[in-house]
């Protein structure tokens, strides 16, 4: 997942019908420069994160983004997604790694703590997310709020990528671009964006070329 500038790491809607998501996924990817998808679907089986990934992964290899799981690791492994992004309170990073091996990414949710993040990298995760950064109408924040200056102190000392996530939209993000966040995660902007997916990942495109350090 190297870079040269701030990407776009798009999160899935928590509930989606894989069938119809599926053009608007194909839209968003081919708006602008997406990193990668997390399959993020909640309180739904296991046999429907089976089929949204069939259907979904191969629109996502289409434009050469990652396909991360949210989570599951064990589905990760098992339908040979590109990685897995873990929280807190969703298994281990050794448990997730052993189960994927090294050649995919880890990824680890650290809120707004250094510390949790310097224990991940410590770890090998092969990226921190920060956050959330704003009100999110995603995912209700409950471990604190972070600040750009969490995302700069640690872009200038320390090499594994963080991703900033919470609430992040075009009109909000410049602070962190200018940070040197090495993704903005994005869910709610660019689904429910008023002009679409595409519209979104467009304006993102912007806004990242705007505020990007010099």
């Amino acid at each position: 997942m190297a870079q040269f500038a701030t990407r776009l790491y798009l999160i899935t809607p928590p509930d989606l019908d894989p069938a119809a998501f599926s053009p608007l996924l194909d839209a968003a990817l081919g708006a602008g420069d997406v990193a990668c998808v997390q399959l993020r679907l909640k309180n739904v089986s296991d046999d429907a994160i089976r089929r949204a990934t069939e259907i979904l992964m191969p629109v996502v290899h289409k434009h050469d983004a990652a396909f991360l799981m949210n989570d599951r690791a064990d589905l990760a492994r098992e339908l040979d997604c590109d990685g897995v992004h873990i929280g807190q309170e969703d298994g281990t990073l050794a448990d997730a790694r052993r189960l994927l091996g090294r050649e995919r990414i880890v990824g680890v949710t650290c809120h707004a703590s250094r510390d949790l993040a310097f224990e991940a990298a410590e770890g090998g995760a092969d990226y921190v997310a920060f956050g959330a950064f704003f009100p999110s109408t995603t995912k209700a924040v409950t471990k604190g709020h972070a600040e750009p200056d969490l995302i700069a102190d640690w872009s200038s000392h320390i090499t594994v990528p963080c991703v900033a996530i919470g609430g992040i939209a075009p009109e909000n993000c410049g602070a962190l671009v200018a940070a040197g966040a090495d993704f903005l995660a994005v869910s709610g902007a660019v689904w429910n964006h008023p002009q679409g997916p595409a519209a979104a990942v467009k304006a993102f495109a912007a806004a990242i070329k705007a505020n990007l350090p010099v």
